[in-house]
């Protein structure tokens, strides 16, 4: 299985880019991951919150290969601790899939085609934290998910 995580928009903080590129970088020796970013919509200030939605669910979309599966995060997904997650991730292991790709959508979140396509929804938090802070949690809790998958010391229980 590899694990591909879709943003919208780049990361322009080089701090949080640090961050992001070490937990990159841990996360490889545990599975094949990679990110890709989908630029921002151009001149959205004449589109109304669902025509923006339905733009960016269409760059999406057009991500996907059919056999991937479909994971968004958002508000209202499913809550899950660490050791919980860690079982999400086995659990997808398991089942022999291809490609589980996680996607942290826009500012108004998914178009309802997205939602439609997806396989399931995780939330990190009930608090909204910015997409590029999520970029780093998301990808911290993958990398945390396989060492307590593999009883390596760093998740402490």
């Amino acid at each position: 299985m590899t694990i591909k995580l879709l943003t919208i928009g780049k990361t322009d903080n080089k701090n949080i880019q640090s961050l992001i590129d070490d937990y990159t970088k841990r996360l490889g020796f545990y599975i094949k991951f990679s990110m890709e970013i989908i630029p921002d919509l151009k001149k959205v200030k004449h589109l109304s919150e669902a025509q923006q939605k339905q733009k960016e669910g269409e760059l999406i979309l057009g991500k996907l290969s059919p056999t991937d599966i479909l994971v968004l995060l958002d508000e209202n997904g499913k809550q899950m601790d660490s050791v919980g997650f860690s079982g999400y991730l086995q659990k997808h292991m398991n089942s022999g899939i291809k490609q589980l790709v996680l996607v942290i959508g826009g500012p108004y979140g998914f178009s309802q085609d997205v939602y439609s396509k997806a396989h399931g929804k995780i939330s990190l938090s009930k608090m909204t934290f910015s997409h590029q802070m999520v970029r780093i949690f998301i990808i911290e809790q993958l990398y945390r998910g396989f060492t307590i998958l593999r009883n390596e010391p760093y998740h402490h229980r």
